[in-house]
């Protein structure tokens, strides 16, 4: 049986000793209050949550699934999930960095981030019920009326319901211009919303008594394509004024995914037959009301990989201690067996280094999002707001894709060091591979975010963003470029950093000149993107382990981030060289190929 153990001091080193969120707050008059104490105490607590609550159920739920009863359209979850959810609401989880005024604790996004990294290890399918209620919420809060914030906002928050996203169809998948689904006005200024959804993970369960789903539709009048989209909110049971649940409306599940992994998590075919809703936002506007929760699901698809990685990790190291096989081509080091441990070999060091990388690297970023996050909503200074928006769009896609790709490899390297045992249930590692392979695919494919990142986030503003965090990367070599110590970091970043500019230049002029130049770049290029944010964060680890260990301090926790680091920039970084001699190979090697497909 797997086993896991939240990472703490993990944690602590990248919020406190690296990103020094803080001082970050200190800034912020909503978290000023907010130290390291307050933030290790709410983590320390979560972990045991996770570890105790809902890590004993996952594969347990894996195996047993979901039940569709299809004559009452309601869904079972799989046992234990809806106790865990009771204590998950007792517990006040649900409110962690929601707004006070609806009921909410308040505390920072990035908080809500390392708790649900610590959730997405133990169980990734259980943790998506709550997960989208977040997503809902924002949505909400930042688009509804005060009727539906009202009505709404303090039952998400406490978590008595979840939310979902009704956004697929089953002839569209990404391409949402291509919905169906359509909402007819009513004398009473509500909606009757007819059509079919598919793929809307907890879309039925029975863990809360209503479903506050987000649907997209398109009213009578409106235009063809991504411009004739409206959002509205279209309870499970209708809400009285009063708050109290009214008639079931006629949004029901007609049909369960049969999934190759999450199967605790309920992937519903969701069937609407004039159910009532209200507009959420502006009419034909829906798409951007949307994106507010779409954004904060890529997001939190990167934390669910993140999550994945961090316990294959753990279970990997542990297995590779303990089972012996062959001798050391350097010589016997478990004397007193008749094999030595499989640690030994460099091998099995680089798949275990290579999990660790990818965790520590991923959890670095996320963190930094997060706190971003926080200085987007919070920060009294407009300038630092907007520039914190601009960054936390540019990494968006590189935290959804580029994560997710590097769980894919880790969790299936870490299934390796288990040989033939890692293809067994009872050890856990099959689940995380297979529940690791959906995160590259929902809430926009990774070649829809690497799309999204070089023809928007970059290419589409001249490249202003990627120079904004090319800053960042420039003060840090300008900081560290003369501490020797640091030159086997910081070269290699700086290097980098430079090629990234004329590259990018590169790919512009040629996709200017042919489109599929862009598309044909994309998906390296968000690689070399997302191998420049991890250098630029296992520098800053590195130099941060540096100083303790030149101040005296022998922890070896120190020594091991020096480790991984090196492991990262000789093992790893390295990709970005093949990756941009594949970006610039251009587009006729696919796009000249009609041969091949007649």
């Amino acid at each position: 049986m797997p086993t896991y153990n939240p990472p703490l001091r993990d944690m602590q080193f990248v919020l406190h000793e690296v990103l020094k969120v803080s001082d970050e707050f200190k800034a912020l008059p909503k978290h000023a209050e907010i130290d390291a104490d307050t933030i290790n105490a709410v983590l320390e607590e979560g972990g045991k949550f996770a570890a105790e609550v809902t890590f004993p159920l996952n594969i347990s739920g894996d195996t047993e699934g979901c039940v569709l009863d299809k004559s009452t359209h309601e869904v079972k979850t799989p046992t234990g999930f809806k106790d865990a959810y009771a204590k998950y609401v007792e517990g006040g989880w649900a409110a962690l960095s929601c707004d006070p005024e609806y009921g909410g604790q308040g505390l920072p996004f990035v908080v809500n981030q390392c708790f649900y990294e610590m959730m997405n290890s133990a169980n990734q399918a259980w943790t998506m019920y709550p997960g989208l209620s977040h997503g809902a919420y924002e949505a909400l809060h930042a688009h509804g009326t005060d009727e539906q914030k009202r009505l709404y906002l303090p039952k998400l928050t406490s978590g008595e319901w979840t939310g979902t996203m009704c956004l697929t169809e089953p002839h569209c998948g990404t391409d949402l211009g291509l919905l169906r689904t359509k909402a007819e006005p009513q004398a009473d200024g509500s909606y009757k919303i007819t059509g079919n959804k598919i793929f809307i993970s907890a879309g039925e369960h029975d863990m809360t008594p209503n479903i506050v789903h987000l649907v997209l539709a398109r009213l009578p009048d409106a235009p063809a394509g991504s411009k004739g989209i409206s959002l509205f909110v279209v309870p499970k049971f209708q809400v009285n004024a009063d708050g109290s649940l009214g008639e079931r409306n006629p949004i029901f599940c007609g049909g369960l995914e049969h999934k190759m992994g999450i199967h605790g998590n309920a992937t519903a075919q969701i069937v609407i037959d004039g159910a009532v809703g209200t507009l959420v936002g502006q009419p034909n506007k829906g798409l951007a009301a949307m994106f507010v929760m779409m954004n904060a699901a890529r997001l939190g698809v990167g934390n669910q990989s993140l999550g994945l990685t961090e316990v294959a990790y753990q279970n990997a190291l542990a297995y590779a201690k303990d089972r012996i096989q062959m001798r050391s081509l350097t010589g016997t080091k478990a004397k007193d067996k008749p094999a030595d441990p499989i640690i030994v070999h460099p091998d099995v060091r680089k798949m275990l280094l290579t999990a660790r990388a990818y965790a520590e690297g991923g959890r670095a970023m996320a963190c930094f999002c997060a706190v971003l996050l926080d200085k987007e909503i919070n920060h009294p200074d407009e300038k630092v707001r907007k520039d914190s928006a601009e960054m936390v769009a540019l990494l968006t896609p590189i935290v959804k894709a580029f994560i997710t790709d590097n769980a894919w490899a880790a969790t299936t390297a870490c299934q390796q060091v288990f040989g033939g045992h890692g293809y067994i249930k009872e050890w856990g590692m099959e689940q995380f591979v297979r529940d690791a392979r959906i995160n590259m695919i929902y809430e926009g494919t990774n070649t829809i975010q690497s799309l999204d990142l070089l023809g928007r986030k970059i290419l589409g503003n001249n490249g202003a963003s990627l120079k904004k965090f090319g800053k960042l990367v420039a003060q840090l070599v300008e900081a560290e470029g003369v501490n020797e110590k640091m030159a086997e970091f910081i070269n290699p970043l700086a290097y980098l950093g430079d090629q990234m500019t004329k590259f990018t230049t590169e790919i512009g002029f040629k996709g200017f000149q042919n489109p599929d130049e862009v598309g044909a770049a994309a998906v390296d290029y968000l690689r070399v993107a997302g191998h420049l944010v991890f250098a630029y964060f296992f520098a800053r680890m590195a130099s941060v382990a540096l100083k303790e260990i030149a101040a005296g301090n022998t922890d070896p926790f120190y020594q091991a981030k020096l480790q991984t680091a090196r492991f990262y920039f000789a093992k790893l970084f390295p990709e970005t060289a093949s990756l941009m001699r594949t970006a610039r190979s251009g587009s006729k090697v696919l796009m000249d190929t009609d041969a091949v497909f007649a």
